[in-house]
This record gives structure tokens, C-alpha cells and sequence, in this order.
């Protein structure tokens, strides 16, 4: 098994050096699953910034040939639980089709201190098909 940690350039960079945005782990057959960190954007509200982590996810995915549909695992921290559905108003707008496991809880206080939202996410990318 062989795991690849990146930091896309294409992509948002990490808050510091502590950390890796991107864990590729191959998988026997040629797919691969990918670990994202937890993602935050900035924003005056929890729709903006829920929309930027999204699109800071699409982007982190893009970069390893994946896409929201490749998710299968979200894991969502809000400091307000009470604003789930505003959350998952924007989650829907990103997440369409069969939608993938999922954990959502309420967290007193994230790493960056104006987040209200930080997602993390697992996905399958399935093997790239053999030329013939």
C-alpha cells in the first residue's frame, strides 16, 4: 500500500505546517481513497463559508481526479448545532445524488476562532480505466 501526502497547488494551502490537506492512500486495483483535512473558509456567515469549504473540497478532490460524487464519508463540525439546516441547505446545493455517510455534531470552538463550520471528507476514486 502506498500513501501520498500533498498539498495541491491548485488548491487551498494549509493554515500552517503541521498538516497535509490531502492523505492519497492507493489501493490494491489501482483506486485510490482520499482523507482531507478539515476545512474552513472564511465569511461573514455560516452559508458563505459553508460554500467555501465545499469549494475549497471540489478543489482539494480535482486535484487527485476526484469529485463530490467520488465522496462516501462527511464529517461536519458547527458550533451551533441549531443552524444544521442552513448548513445542510448549502451540503445539498454541493452533494447531490446518493448522499454519503455522514456525522454531524456541535463543537464549542474550532481551530480559527470566526469558523463556524469545518468539514472533513473521505473519497473513492475508482480505478482509471486500461486503454485498449
Amino acid at each position: 500500500m502506498r500513501i501520498t501526502l500533498d498539498n495541491p497547488a491548485c488548491a487551498p494551502q494549509p493554515a500552517n505546517a503541521y498538516y497535509s490537506q490531502v492523505a492519497r492512500v492507493e489501493l490494491p486495483g489501482g483506486g485510490a481513497l482520499l482523507y482531507l483535512s478539515g476545512q474552513v473558509a472564511d465569511g461573514p456567515d455560516l452559508a458563505t463559508q459553508s460554500r467555501g469549504v465545499f469549494e475549497a473540497v471540489a478543489a482539494l478532490l480535482g486535484a487527485h481526479g476526484a469529485t463530490l460524487h467520488d465522496v462516501i464519508n462527511i464529517r461536519t463540525y458547527l458550533t451551533d448545532i441549531d443552524r444544521l439546516g442552513e448548513y445542510g441547505a448549502v451540503r445539498r446545493e454541493f452533494l447531490t445524488g446518493t448522499a454519503p455517510t455522514s456525522m454531524t455534531f456541535e463543537a464549542a470552538r474550532l481551530f480559527k476562532p470566526d469558523a463556524l463550520v469545518e468539514v472533513e471528507i473521505v473519497a473513492a476514486v475508482a480505478p482509471h480505466p486500461v486503454a485498449r
